[in-house]
């Protein structure tokens, strides 16, 4: 049998999942179940754009709830402490700065699952942050970029996740 594949991220990353599936299950799915109930009485069901739209929804509902189901069931919780305090890790958020003269950029490294890079958080899996990880503060690391183009930046802080 193939090996499952687990979901690396934060013990905040795997109970967001786990609201998301609880309103998902709650609200929506009763909400879309009502709409096609509503759709249904108003007859000939080949022709009903409304039941249409109302059961492609629900399908999407139900995969996504079997999605996130998965993910929580095989989530790796990282824990930042299993490192050095200046070694940077998954959990942990590191400041560096594009050399020569960028200005420093922060940035938490979590699991694929959790990455928002709009909210300051990176997937272990993007080059940047494979590029630091393992790292420590102080270091000058290159980090390969799309289209065969390295860039030096240099590790100023590494800490804790807030």
């Amino acid at each position: 049998m193939a090996e499952e594949k687990t979901f690396p991220m934060t013990a905040e990353g795997r109970d967001k999942l786990q609201a998301e599936v609880e309103d998902l299950i709650t609200r929506q799915r009763p909400e879309i179940t009502k709409r096609i109930q509503i759709a249904r009485s108003y007859g000939d069901l080949s022709e009903n754009s409304e039941y249409q739209s109302a059961k492609d929804e629900q399908a999407f509902v139900e995969g996504r709830i079997v999605t996130l189901r998965k993910m929580i069931e095989n989530a790796e919780i990282i824990s930042a402490d299993d490192s050095d305090a200046d070694q940077v890790a998954m959990g942990k958020t590191v400041t560096f700065q594009e050399l020569p003269d960028e200005e420093p950029e922060t940035y938490t490294i979590v699991g694929s699952v959790e990455a928002d890079p709009l909210a300051g958080k990176i997937s272990n899996e993007s080059p940047m942050a494979a590029a630091l990880l393992e790292k420590h503060q102080g270091d000058t690391v290159r980090v390969p970029l799309p289209n065969d183009v390295m860039i030096e930046v240099k590790i100023l802080k590494v800490e804790s996740a807030k």
